[in-house]
């Protein structure tokens, strides 16, 4: 087992003990709610006569089910209305912060923490929802959780974990232009497989991620789940504290100087031990999008989509399925694959330097004629500073829709979702049958920027053509 690392440094910190099953009865320092898994789990506790024992560790938003155009109250999908009437309901009768619609503080749950300063290096993070990998970014271990464990932490700020293995994924090397921490991880989870980090948590490391912004970094981190891997993280650093100092919550004065220290003592090991360790090139990766039905299922731009005899014999019925379904000839270029809808947003690519990037390449472009395209910031916050740079000038100019804050059409719980087989490209993380509100609609995942350069041209279309 890994030894050294920071994972499990943060492991034994937080251990309570060890259960009869064998797992670990782990302390969970900040969980973060939403309206969609947290409504069982409050029945749950109200059937049981419970409260919350430790409310100032619980912080609540409302993300997937908020419509990003009309937002007037109460909604206009009576079940969305009822869930989120449920969560307020919920952390009042509790004592949790709520950030509501209109609160300035609302957003995707995924973009909030960071922003806010709730997540930091060494804690333990835990929420409803599969993407709580993206906080590992900060040094942090992150586990998305289901309903019954959302009830648990709730009800005692702890869970029982198995512990995972250690993998050290390692890419060394500058990035080539109009390629994005995005086309890192998919590059990534397309050589390991979806499959490829069962039973890990994922260390991410080199020089690549040194270098890369912590929004860079929360981008990788968020897609670990993509490959298997129940969290990612990356050793806190400078680019760490410097994105956390002065934040709502972050450590103040005396108290963040000994904070820093003690994050730094966190870190890996020089000498620490890990289960595997892989190492890649950033200069071999591309612009990528993906081409199937799984994030593993993923191509260079300037690929074509592989013919049956480039998988194993085993992978070949998903790679038959995802050419049916897909609708994609095998051998074909991806680029120039005809695109109906362009969606920039989600808890993978919603932040203020990914909205930042794609209006570079929006400025003094227009929208090709049939193309539906939208943008959705992450939070709120980040909608208000988007606009206090021009940014959503730019992307109406431009033919973009400027939505409000929420998850929007990268799981389509709301009313942004695909008509029929339309396909879209698309800056969110699955690419799932059905994923975006149409059981026959198709996703391909790619960079922000990449969706543009798609929009613009009505067709997947190698970013590097407009730099």
């Amino acid at each position: 087992m890994s030894k050294g690392t920071l994972f499990d440094k943060v492991w034994d910190v937080h251990t309570v003990g060890t259960l009869p099953s064998g797992q670990t009865q782990l302390f969970i320092g900040l969980h973060l709610i939403h309206e969609v898994t947290s409504p069982q789990a409050f029945a749950m506790l109200r059937e049981r006569g419970l409260k919350v024992p430790y409310p100032d560790r619980t912080v609540a938003t409302v993300d997937h089910i908020v419509p990003t155009e009309n937002q007037a109250r109460p909604f206009a999908d009576t079940l969305a209305e009822q869930m989120l009437q449920a969560l307020e309901q919920s952390c009042k009768d509790n004592d949790i912060r709520f950030n509501n619609v209109g609160s300035g503080k609302q957003g995707i749950v995924h973009v909030i923490a960071p922003e806010q300063g709730l997540t930091q290096p060494g804690m333990t993070i835990a929420c409803g929802d599969s993407h709580t990998s993206t906080h590992g970014a900060f040094g942090a271990i992150s586990f998305g959780i289901g309903t019954s464990q959302v009830r648990d932490v709730l009800a005692s700020q702890t869970l029982a974990l198995g512990k995972l293995k250690v993998r050290r994924v390692e890419v060394n090397g500058d990035l080539r232009p109009g390629v994005y921490p995005k086309d890192v991880i998919l590059y990534i989870i397309r050589k390991l497989g979806v499959k490829g980090g069962v039973g890990f948590a994922y260390e991410f490391a080199g020089t690549t991620f040194e270098a890369m912004s912590m929004e860079g970094r929360m981008t990788a981190c968020n897609m670990s789940i993509e490959g298997g891997a129940r969290c990612g993280y990356v050793n806190p650093d400078k680019v760490t504290y410097d994105y956390l100092k002065g934040r709502e919550s972050a450590p103040q004065d005396e108290a963040w100087d000994k904070a820093v220290a003690w994050w730094d003592s966190l870190r890996s090991d020089a000498d620490a031990e890990y289960d595997d360790v892989v190492v890649f090139d950033a200069a071999e990766i591309a612009p990528t999008v993906t081409w199937g039905i799984t994030p593993g299922q993923g191509i260079g731009v300037d690929e074509t989509v592989p013919t049956p005899e480039k998988f194993e014999e085993s992978d070949r019925p998903l790679a038959r399925e995802a050419y049916n379904y897909m609708q994609l000839e095998p051998g074909k270029a991806i680029a120039g694959t005809k695109v109906d809808v362009c969606f920039i947003g989600s808890c993978t690519n919603g932040r203020l330097s990914d909205l930042r990037e794609a209006a570079k390449f929006a400025q003094g472009r227009q929208v090709a004629a049939g193309v539906k395209a939208f943008v959705v910031p992450g939070s709120e916050a980040v909608k208000e500073q988007a606009e206090a740079e021009g940014l959503d000038k730019v992307f109406e100019a431009a033919g973009f829709e400027w939505r409000n804050a929420g998850c929007s059409m990268c799981l389509a719980m709301n009313p942004d979702k695909l008509v029929g087989d339309q396909i879209s490209a698309s800056s969110s993380n699955r690419n799932f049958k059905g994923r975006q509100g149409s059981s026959s609609g198709r996703t391909l995942l790619m960079s922000p920027a990449m969706v543009v350069a798609a929009a613009v041209n009505g067709a997947v279309t190698d970013v590097r053509e407009l730099l």
